[in-house]
């Protein structure tokens, strides 16, 4: 479901993006574009702007309040630009604007040809078991690709603190959460005091997503694997790559199963690698350790639970644009129930 188009057009001051667009990418055919919410935006609102001279993709935060730290568009626009050209693939962007012309800070990229994968596959897509699992390593490839640029070598040397980013993440991830939460919910509280003391000690550093899974890459229509574009950079810093690894596997078994509102995954199917062999397989890539996974898994899992409250907040508010996905109270709390259940006690 989509938002109308007078409300898109408005979310974007249609009026003003249609100028700069032309100017832009010299061209006044840009002069009738259109505005469309594309569906799937759970944080960032993310539209499709659409004319005669072709389709762009235009990133901006949600309306109303937002927490500090988050929806910000520069990082979003400078790590992209920063990995074109490295073996990451990214879509290119085309404008970044610090909020002076429409009010607030976005961003325009590139339209990326393929696929967004959430819960079915297209018809005739990955239909072999062959296909799924060149699909799965294909992500897996791609998330140790990044954990393979050398940030300082890209301009990103300063993207970040990967000192002590483990525990930061885990205070920050918990202010969030006294920020977010409406009501009490005591498996979050607990897991967050667990994650707190038996942080381990980071086997690596480098450039972080923050958000991996499918559904933020493109993946090309002809090439089951082969990913076109790593989408969705908004959380990206630098850091620990486990906390990419364990939010990985996350959504990769876990984040439809709890959160089915909130996330659907085509990934538990039948044919896809197992996350023992996608932690395998990235260990591999990247000769990192894998030793203490677990605790990255349940950081996961509190991690999402703080993100699913940050959603259920906005919607309450109406800064979603009018997307709403009911009560997500037990969606919050299973999610950290099972986390508890993979934390040091």
């Amino acid at each position: 479901m989509t938002e109308s188009v007078t409300d898109a057009d408005e979310l974007v001051r249609i009026d003003v993006l249609r100028g700069l667009l032309a100017t832009t990418l010299d061209d006044d055919r840009w002069q009738a574009a259109r505005a469309e919410l594309i569906t799937g935006g759970k944080s960032n609102l993310t539209f499709l702007v659409s004319s005669p001279a072709g389709e762009v993709i235009l990133r901006r935060p949600p309306s109303g309040a937002i927490l500090a730290t988050a929806h910000d568009m520069g990082r979003e626009a400078r790590v992209q630009r920063a990995l074109a050209g490295s073996a990451v693939p990214v879509a290119p962007v085309l404008l970044v604007d610090d909020g002076a012309a429409i009010g607030v800070p976005f961003y325009v990229m590139a339209r990326v040809p393929g696929l967004v994968i959430r819960d079915t596959l297209p018809a005739g897509f990955a239909e072999t078991t062959d296909q799924r699992r060149a699909l799965g390593f294909a992500l897996v490839d791609t998330l140790a690709a990044l954990h393979a640029v050398e940030p300082a070598a890209v301009g990103l040397g300063d993207y970040g603190r990967p000192v002590g980013f483990v525990e930061r993440q885990v205070t920050r991830w918990s202010r969030q959460w006294e920020a977010s939460r409406e009501t009490p919910i005591p498996a979050v509280d607990e897991l967050a005091r667990r994650l707190s003391r038996a942080v381990p000690a980071a086997v690596a550093s480098g450039i972080v997503h923050g958000d991996y899974r499918l559904d933020n890459c493109i993946v090309d229509a002809a090439d089951p694997g082969r990913i076109n574009a790593v989408l969705d950079w908004e959380l990206s810093t630098l850091g620990d790559p486990l906390t990419d690894v364990g939010l990985m596997l996350f959504y990769w078994h876990d984040a439809a199963r709890l959160t089915p509102t909130i996330i659907q995954s085509v990934t538990t199917g039948e044919g896809f690698p197992s996350t023992d062999e996608i932690a395998q397989r990235w260990a591999e890539r990247t000769g990192h350790s894998v030793d203490d996974l677990q605790w990255y898994y349940a950081f996961a899992h509190f991690k999402f639970a703080v993100i699913t409250a940050g959603i259920h907040a906005r919607v309450r508010a109406g800064a979603m644009s009018g997307q709403d996905f009911g009560d997500l109270t037990a969606d919050i709390a299973a999610t950290a129930e099972s986390g508890l259940a993979l934390a040091p006690a």
